[in-house]
């Protein structure tokens, strides 16, 4: 949302001014209010898009808008002076000092729409800041981190490193996921046949639209791994719908321990089994079907190749693969000093659906299908922030409160994200033809919709 905490000393030095075109009223002499306006306007511009509530109860921008940023202590600007990016925010914000009141999603989008793409911080500038942290009070050491943030360490997308990634996102506590996610326990998009279904509706839907694309109901007993299992609702419909034989891979401890539990719960321990296993340990095992859902943003474009090349060796002729990822244009890896890197998604990267199929092709797969679900995705973060609204004393008792206010932060920006497009989501089918190019497809979607 803010890439630099810096602009030019022109608009460092402007007078701000309000949407007529006046002067913005400061509230009181030597207020915090007026002390920040030129730093929000470098930040923001002189027209300010929501407004902005400060820790001696002043005030700037809009009394009429979708909603408020509080600022509730000076250490939100120790730690910016410390921090002049997106991280400083993102700490100020985990830590409690930065909350948000009215219309989440339409305050998000009005900051990121005003927010500069990236500015400079000259001399004068930083002087001009240092100035007004020290007549506020907020000069001082560095504030330390809130715990919750991660600082992946060795060789990026090494299996030692992608464990670690993997636990600190999803090793949170399983009530804290059944509280957002819903009974289903599914952490991916749902699939909305009308504006009125459910959550877990929708996630049924599309758990039986991934085991028809993967041909499930054309064979008997179908041997399918599920790459990246979570707590085991795919494998578990497989199994009961389509008596599939299902072998569940997880990188969380935890996801393995409850899913087994489900999985026992609902007696079908004879037919599916939960490793905990990294994908590229898989060898010498031949399954009729491949689903990864919700887990190659985590794969990395150093390991692109092995990973399709992995899956490709598991399957004879006819073998599919159905892989399920977010995507965005032109790629994107996170990384660097963000919120998303550091406290949600070490080390994630999204891939353009267009390399994704090129991916596939070079691993020799032939593509066969291309969806995307992204309005589907929108409403499924919907969805789950309602969750954690509706249960937000059970999720803060959980995983603590620095943990629901993360999700709660990240699910909303999201959301935002699939609404407008800059990010989407991709089915994409591919099959292994026969040595005479049979692919033992469906000739058309009628099959598995």
């Amino acid at each position: 949302m803010i890439d630099d905490l810096s602009t030019s000393q022109r608009v460092l030095d402007a007078p701000a001014t309000g949407r007529s075109g006046a002067p913005l009223i400061k509230t009181r002499h030597g207020s915090v209010a007026s002390s920040l306006q030129p730093l929000l306007a470098m930040l923001l511009g002189a027209e300010l898009p929501v407004r902005f509530t400060f820790w001696d109860g002043s005030a700037l921008g809009p009394e009429e808008g979708c909603g408020t940023v509080v600022l509730s202590s000076p250490d939100v600007l120790r730690r910016l002076l410390w921090s002049p990016d997106e991280l400083g925010f993102a700490r100020g914000y985990v830590a409690g000092d930065i909350n948000i009141d009215g219309d989440l999603y339409g305050t998000l989008r009005a900051l990121r729409d005003a927010a500069p793409k990236r500015v400079r911080l000259g001399p004068r500038s930083f002087a001009s800041a240092l100035r007004v942290a020290r007549s506020l009070g907020a000069l001082g050491l560095p504030i330390a981190p809130p715990p919750e943030e991660l600082r992946p360490s060795g060789r990026r997308h090494s299996k030692q490193r992608d464990a670690r990634v993997i636990r600190h996102h999803y090793d949170v506590g399983d009530d804290f996921y059944r509280v957002v996610l819903g009974p289903s326990m599914t952490y991916s998009c749902a699939k909305f046949d009308t504006e009125i279904t459910s959550l877990e509706d929708a996630q049924g839907a599309k758990h039986d639209l991934v085991c028809r694309k993967l041909g499930l109901h054309e064979r008997s007993e179908a041997r399918l791994l599920d790459v990246g299992c979570g707590w085991g609702s795919l494998a578990i419909h497989a199994a009961q719908r389509y008596g599939a034989q299902v072998v569940g891979i997880t990188l969380s401890r935890q996801q393995a321990e409850r899913a087994r539990a489900r999985v026992d719960d609902v007696g079908l321990a004879d037919r599916i089994e939960i490793r905990l296993q990294d994908y590229r340990d898989l060898q010498d095992e031949r399954f009729d079907a491949v689903s990864s859902i919700g887990m190659f943003e985590h794969v990395g474009a150093a390991q692109r190749a092995r990973y399709f090349a992995t899956i490709r060796s598991l399957l004879g002729p006819g073998g599919r693969l159905l892989n399920h990822a977010i995507s965005t244009p032109g790629g994107s890896k996170l990384a660097g000093r963000t919120f998303m890197h550091h406290y949600v998604f070490p080390d994630g990267e999204l891939v353009d659906v267009g390399d994704v199929v090129l991916a596939m092709e070079r691993a020799r797969f032939e593509v066969r299908d291309v969806e995307s679900l992204r309005e589907h995705y929108a409403t499924t973060l919907r969805a789950w922030v309602a969750n954690l609204e509706a249960n937000w004393d059970d999720a803060v008792a959980f995983a603590g409160l620095a943990r629901a206010r993360i999700w709660r932060f990240y699910l909303a920006a999201s959301a935002n994200g699939f609404d407008d497009g800059g990010l989407a989501v991709h089915q994409v089918l591919g099959v292994v033809p026969s040595a005479t190019g049979d692919s033992g497809m469906p000739a058309t979607r009628a099959e598995w919709v």
